[in-house]
């Protein structure tokens, strides 16, 4: 398949030379000025935009800046009669990956800057295919969870990443959700293509229709231009839907043609386009409540839940608790700059014994409110938002002394506390803080808590 090239020249002998000259070794298209070639640039992924500097109403290096923004740049060659040494820094400056003078141009030159121009593109893709394909293989290294509800989610993420099937990640607001499906796309075949995010509750219905699927210029009032939408923009990667159940009928049928045919319209466009894109989507709403009170299309709720993702909240996990609260004292301690690295006991507590119902979310913000707080080397009760203080327990604050422990003591006897409680049963004192067996047995070996 021939690499695709896009002249634009507003000198018709200029395009039509250049384009007889170029024809054999690439799918030469021709545009006049910047209008047209953004109008094509727009519709089709270019390999190579060769435009010339003078344009009527917009100079090439504006024209190369508006390519080099699109999700798939091409290569940028410009050419100018008024070759200079400040104008081709000025073009380098823009984005340009290589300038050329009309006035010394050479069939075997150009061709030989447009092959070496995409020689480096080609590399620099490698390179970014190489780190996400690093990226993929610790694709759940972002998700902090021990827990045996955590486990089984990170377990279902691992088998059903290299396929090709729908998903849809259900949870309350604040579980996660989005962190999943990026690790469905880390995890998977589609790693180095596009994930692209679509919040369908914050749009309206018209809008996320041609947010979603794009539109031709006068579809409606304001659009001014063609605008590409997400299916075309995830094309070969992943699409995720969040907030699924917010999506009205008219939408709901659309989606569901899709899944089906992998086929759609541009809105105000009867052109039939395609996209290969896997579909991740998430709610936090009962689909199976709204099938039944008919806001929701049995046909689409099937489709969408081929694989079904759920994750617990965060009062259900517990045992993660601590882990979430270490993994978020670290980044913010870092991002502001502050010296702490622990949490006194009867703060664990009060984040232990709070229920959570912003869940994963509410927990980040609260212990950045404690960073930004806190008055020492550790997070301290008086760190913690009113609202979390409230739900510190006060006998395990008496049971523990008052002492100022590290998370690691507190953890130990969190894990001492479970086993006296259920009479020395591991099982089930691992179930009552939320840890899986093996991680409950790697704990009472790290605290050499065996022989209890």
């Amino acid at each position: 398949m021939k690499p695709t090239l896009l002249i634009v020249d507003d000198e018709k002998t200029t395009r039509e030379g250049l384009r007889a000259a170029l024809e054999e070794r690439y799918d030469v298209y021709i545009a006049e000025d910047a209008k047209a070639a953004m109008e094509l640039l727009e519709g089709e992924n270019f390999d190579v935009l060769l435009t010339d500097f003078r344009l009527p109403n917009e100079d090439g290096m504006k024209l190369i800046a508006r390519a080099k923004s699109l999700p798939q740049p091409p290569v940028c060659i410009l050419m100018t009669a008024y070759g200079s040494e400040e104008l081709a820094v000025d073009a380098m400056k823009r984005g340009a990956d290589d300038y050329i003078a009309k006035g010394r141009l050479q069939i075997d030159e150009l061709e030989m800057r447009i092959a070496r121009a995409l020689k480096q593109q080609t590399l620099e893709v490698e390179n970014v295919s190489l780190r996400q394909q690093l990226e993929a293989k610790f694709g759940l290294e972002n998700i902090v969870g021990e827990s045996p509800a955590m486990q089984e989610v990170f377990e279902i993420v691992r088998q059903v990443a290299p396929t090709r099937a729908t998903v849809l990640v259900l949870g309350e607001s604040g579980t996660g959700k989005e962190l999943i499906a990026k690790a469905v796309h880390q995890l998977s075949p589609r790693a180095k293509q596009p994930f692209v995010t679509v919040h369908c509750a914050a749009l309206a219905p018209t809008l996320l229709e041609s947010e979603l699927f794009g539109h031709e210029r006068g579809a409606f009032t304001g659009a001014h231009e063609r605008r590409i939408g997400r299916f075309e923009l995830a094309q070969g990667g992943t699409l995720f839907l969040d907030e699924i159940g917010e999506i009205d009928a008219t939408l709901q049928v659309k989606l569901l043609r899709f899944l089906g045919e992998r086929t759609f319209e541009r809105v105000g466009s009867n052109k039939t386009l395609s996209s290969d894109v896997r579909l991740v989507a998430a709610t936090n709403k009962n689909l199976e409540e709204l099938v039944k009170t008919g806001k929701f299309r049995e046909d689409l709720f099937f489709r969408l839940r081929v694989v079904e993702i759920e994750l617990p909240p965060l009062r259900a996990r517990t045992g993660d608790i601590p882990l979430l609260a270490q993994s978020f004292l670290r980044e913010y301690a870092k991002e502001n700059g502050k010296a702490v690295n622990d949490f006194t006991v009867d703060a664990l507590e009060a984040l232990m014994n709070f229920s959570w119902p912003g869940n994963v979310r509410e927990l980040r913000t609260a212990v950045e409110h404690a960073v930004v707080l806190s008055r020492s080397e550790r997070i301290t009760l008086r760190d913690l938002p009113l609202s979390v203080r409230g739900g510190a327990s006060v006998s395990d604050a008496k049971l523990l002394q008052g002492k100022e422990l590290t998370v690691k003591a507190a953890e130990k006897q969190l894990i001492i506390r479970a086993l006296k409680e259920t009479g020395g049963n591991r099982t089930r004192a691992a179930e009552k803080i939320g840890m899986s067996r093996r991680t409950f047995h790697r704990k009472l070996h790290a605290y050499h808590l065996e022989g209890f």
